[in-house]
């Protein structure tokens, strides 16, 4: 793509961009980055400066903040940030994958902005995305997480490199909990459901709360019908979701998308969730997984979840969850971004203007 539009990529800094381990927005990032400079567009990539990339990488923030507790996290996301947007207009289009923070530097540029929103991690954000949402341009990952309140160009779903997840026809007898240990991913309740169901449990993930997993983890850990094995990087995370029976996913709140859940279905392996959030965009109920809204309902569904057919999990993400689908969607909006298209279109420029007055 000869004189291809500059794209100005910028991703978290928590994690290395791809993330060694945990790291779901930073590994969105690097699949998004990678599939575009593939494909020919011109990326540079904002992130920290041990990251891999076959773009430009622009960088400040020497590693990951969470990898490095001598960092101090406000400091270097304003630095980062600000990197970008001190030589925004060198671009043709910012992709933002940092949260709200870098919406309040977006007069800075005159170059058009386009802002993924990976979840609200609380209704306290929003004020930040209504003050800019006639400034720009917002995607969404999933059509479950739109605030009403805002304007979205799409919704994009997020996707996988389906070689690294190996598919298995014949799975073990072990049930997997994969996410980070807390409240909102109900570790505790996927403990509670596979003793119920006399199924052994691993637990893969980083501790997100220490006092949560001293208190409601680690007493029912033993080794055996328990197991917690920590963070697991793309080996280790491709053995445990393809030989579990199923992934649990006891959501307390409103999942945004769900990767793990994804790339469970991607090894072949269904998913048991709550019926919460996006899973009944990324779950197809009944076939790759069964949605339910109670514990009991969990245990009753781990007595059958054998019977699905686990090439239909596989089929279900290459059809609709891959890396390909992924950067179709980015570079559909890409194009209406850089013809033109405003952040709000005609008929809502009257309620912005509004809210903008008061």
């Amino acid at each position: 793509m000869s004189g291809s539009p500059r794209i100005a990529m910028l991703s978290p800094i928590a994690w290395r961009t791809p993330p060694r381990h945990y790291g779901p927005w930073e590994a969105v990032v690097s699949l998004l980055t990678e599939g575009l400079v593939r494909r020919g567009w011109d990326v540079t990539l904002f992130a920290t400066a041990d990251s891999r990339t076959a773009a430009r990488l622009a960088a400040v923030c020497p590693r990951g903040y969470e990898e490095d507790d001598t960092l101090d996290p406000k400091v270097w996301e304003c630095l980062h940030i600000a990197h970008l947007f001190e030589q925004a207009d060198r671009f043709d289009l910012v992709h933002n994958h940092f949260d709200f923070l870098p919406l309040t530097y977006s007069a800075m540029t005159r170059r058009p902005i386009l802002t993924t929103i990976h979840g609200f991690s609380s209704p306290r954000i929003l004020p930040v995305y209504e003050r800019y949402d006639a400034r720009v341009h917002y995607v969404s990952i999933s059509d479950a997480d739109r605030a009403p309140q805002l304007h979205y160009i799409e919704t994009v779903h997020h996707g996988i490199d389906l070689d690294q997840f190996t598919f298995r026809d014949t799975p073990g007898n072990y049930l997997l909990f994969f996410g980070r240990i807390h409240h909102d991913k109900g570790t505790r309740e996927a403990i509670e459901i596979a003793r119920r169901a006399g199924r052994r449990l691993v637990i893969a993930g980083i501790i997100q709360d220490r006092d949560y997993f001293e208190r409601h983890v680690a007493p029912a850990i033993d080794g055996d019908r328990v197991r917690f094995v920590g963070p697991a990087g793309p080996a280790e995370r491709d053995r445990l979701l393809g030989g579990a029976l199923a992934l649990l996913h006891p959501i307390r709140f409103d999942e945004p998308f769900g990767l793990s859940v994804v790339e469970a279905q991607a090894c072949g392996t269904p998913v048991i969730a709550f019926r919460r959030g996006s899973m009944a965009e990324v779950v197809e109920d009944g076939a790759t997984g069964m949605l339910v809204d109670s514990i009991d309902e969990a245990v009753e569904a781990c007595r059958t979840i054998d019977r699905l057919d686990r090439r239909r999990c596989r089929a279900w993400v290459a059809s609709r969850f891959t890396v390909d689908r992924m950067l179709d969607g980015y570079e559909r909006v890409y194009r209406r971004i850089l013809a033109g298209e405003p952040p709000v279109p005609a008929s809502g420029r009257e309620r912005c203007d509004r809210a903008s007055a008061d």
